[in-house]
C-alpha cells in the first residue's frame, strides 16, 4: 500500500540501538512520511472518480519510479538499483503490487479511515501466518491481541447492519498480501539493498497496473488536471518512501514502526475536509481496538 512500510521493512527488521535524540528525529520524520503517503492516497481517491484504478496506479507509480531512479543515479548509487537476491525481490514485488492495487481499489470505494482500519490488520495476520507457516509460538497476550483485533473489525464493520461491498474485501486482501510479504522477510537476508527493494516493487507495480488496465478495458485519456494530480501523487509517494528509509536508519524499528497508525488520523481529517465524509463512531472505535490489538500482538 502506498501508506504501508512495504519497502522499508528490510531496514525495519535489522536490530539496532540508537540514542533518544535519534529516535525523536526518526519519529518526526516517519510522522511526516505517513502524512505524505496519506496525501498520495487522497490523489488516488480523487483520480479514481474519472479513471480506472489500475491506470491511476500506473500513472502515480511511474512518476515515483522515475524520481527514485534519477535520485540514485545522481547520487552515484547505480549498483543499489539492482537486487542482490532477484527471486526474493521479484516475489515480494508481486505481492506488494497486488497489495497496492487492492488498497487503491478500496480507497476508491471506501472512506480513507475505513480502508486504513482494515489495512491495520496486517500485524495480526503476520502473527497468525508466522504461527501456521513458520511454526512460531505465540504468547497468550499475542493471542488475546488477535481475538481483540477481529472483534474491532466486527465492531467497525457491523456486518448485517452496515452495508459491505467489494472495497472491504479488497482492503482485507491487501492486508493479507502485505502480511505474506513480511513473512517472506522473516527468512530473507538483511543484506538486500533498500533501494533495490523499492525500485523492484515500483517496476513490478507499474507492469501489473498496465496489464490490469488493458484487461479491464484499456486506458482512458486523462485530462490536464488528472496529470497534475498524478504528478503530485507520484512526488508524494517518492517522498514518503525516502522519508521512511531515513526514519528507519535513524531510529529503532520497534519505536518507529507503530507510528504507521497515525494514518488513521490523516484518513479521518482528509476524509472530513476533502471528501466531506463524517467520521463514524463505530469505525473510530474499531480502529482504536485494532491499534491496541496490533500493539499486543507485537509485544
Amino acid at each position: 500500500m502506498a501508506g504501508s512500510m512495504s519497502d522499508e521493512t528490510s531496514t525495519a527488521l535489522r536490530p539496532h540501538a540508537v540514542s533518544g535524540r535519534s529516535n525523536l528525529r526518526a519519529i518526526l520524520i516517519v510522522l511526516f512520511s505517513f502524512a505524505i503517503f496519506s496525501g498520495t492516497d487522497v490523489t488516488v481517491k480523487l483520480l479514481a472518480d474519472d479513471l480506472p484504478v489500475p491506470q491511476v496506479t500506473f500513472m502515480v507509480t511511474s512518476v515515483a519510479l522515475v524520481l527514485c531512479i534519477l535520485q540514485n543515479l545522481f547520487a552515484g548509487n547505480r549498483r543499489d538499483l539492482l537486487p542482490r537476491y532477484p527471486v526474493l525481490a521479484v516475489t515480494r514485488a508481486v505481492l506488494l503490487s497486488l497489495d497496492t492495487l487492492l488498497i487503491y481499489y478500496a480507497f476508491a470505494h471506501l472512506s480513507l479511515s475505513e480502508a486504513y482500519m482494515l489495512a491495520f490488520l496486517t500485524p495480526i495476520l503476520v502473527a497468525l501466518l508466522a504461527a501456521v507457516l513458520l511454526g512460531e509460538r505465540m504468547s497468550l497476550i499475542a493471542w488475546s491481541g488477535v481475538i481483540l483485533g477481529f472483534a474491532g473489525v466486527t465492531l467497525a464493520l457491523r456486518p448485517g447492519i452496515a452495508p459491505l461491498n467489494l472495497g472491504h474485501a479488497a482492503a482485507i486482501a491487501s492486508a493479507l498480501c502485505f502480511a505474506f510479504s513480511l513473512i517472506m522477510l522473516r527468512r530473507a537476508k538483511a543484506a538486500e539493498s533498500d533501494t533495490a527493494l523499492v525500485v523492484s516493487f515500483m517496476v513490478m507495480l507499474a507492469l501489473v497496473a498496465v496489464i490490469a488496465t488493458l484487461i479491464s478495458g484499456g486506458f482512458v485519456t486523462p485530462t490536464s488536471h488528472d496529470l497534475l494530480l498524478a504528478l503530485g501523487g507520484g512526488i508524494m509517494m517518492f517522498g514518503g518512501h525516502m522519508g521512511l528509509v531515513k526514519a528507519f536508519r535513524l531510529g529503532d524499528a520497534s519505536v518507529v514502526a507503530p507510528f504507521q497508525y497515525s494514518q488513521i488520523i490523516w484518513g479521518c481529517l482528509f476524509g472530513l475536509i476533502i471528501f466531506e465524509t463524517p467520521v463514524e463512531p463505530f469505525t473510530l472505535a474499531g480502529a482504536v481496538i485494532i491499534i491496541v490489538s496490533g500493539w499486543l500482538v507485537l509485544k
